[in-house]
């Protein structure tokens, strides 16, 4: 099941729209921003219909 998310990039401080896909559960994944393309982690958390995604540069 694909979501839309919305997060600031830690690097230029832009807001971007990413798709995630809660079917996977819990994820860790490297995407580069859509912005600066610089690389950013991903940490999606799943619980049931509720998840969290929060992002980090490469140095955090």
């Amino acid at each position: 099941m694909l979501e839309n998310a919305r997060y600031d990039c830690p690097y230029c401080g832009e807001e971007v729209e990413t798709s995630v896909d809660l079917s996977g559960g819990d994820q860790t994944y490297i995407e580069d921003c859509q912005v600066c393309c610089r690389p950013i982690t991903f940490v999606l958390q799943v619980h049931g219909e509720e998840w969290h995604l929060e992002v980090f540069s490469e140095n955090e």
